[in-house]
């Protein structure tokens, strides 16, 4: 998800993967893969910046240390078991 703002000031997030394309004449249109279209006060490359950054998030950040943590615990855990 990425947090964007629409021209009336409302925040919101949206969907990364369901953005279609986006223009910029002068104000940002994002169309969807739903055929919805949107207007934020963001430029296009902001867009694609956060969407890029979301993408790679979503594929390359490893789990939280407290997740790796909790799950190295309880495989410990069903060892001794």
């Amino acid at each position: 998800m990425i947090k964007l703002t629409r021209l009336g000031g409302e925040v919101f997030l949206l969907n990364a993967d369901l953005i279609r394309y986006v223009e910029e004449r002068p104000d940002t249109f994002i169309t969807l893969t739903t055929g919805e279209r949107l207007v934020v006060t963001e430029s296009m490359d902001e867009v694609l910046r956060r969407a890029v950054a979301y993408q790679q998030a979503k594929y390359l950040v490893p789990p939280p240390a407290d997740c790796r943590r909790q799950a190295a615990a309880s495989a410990q855990e069903n060892e001794e078991a």
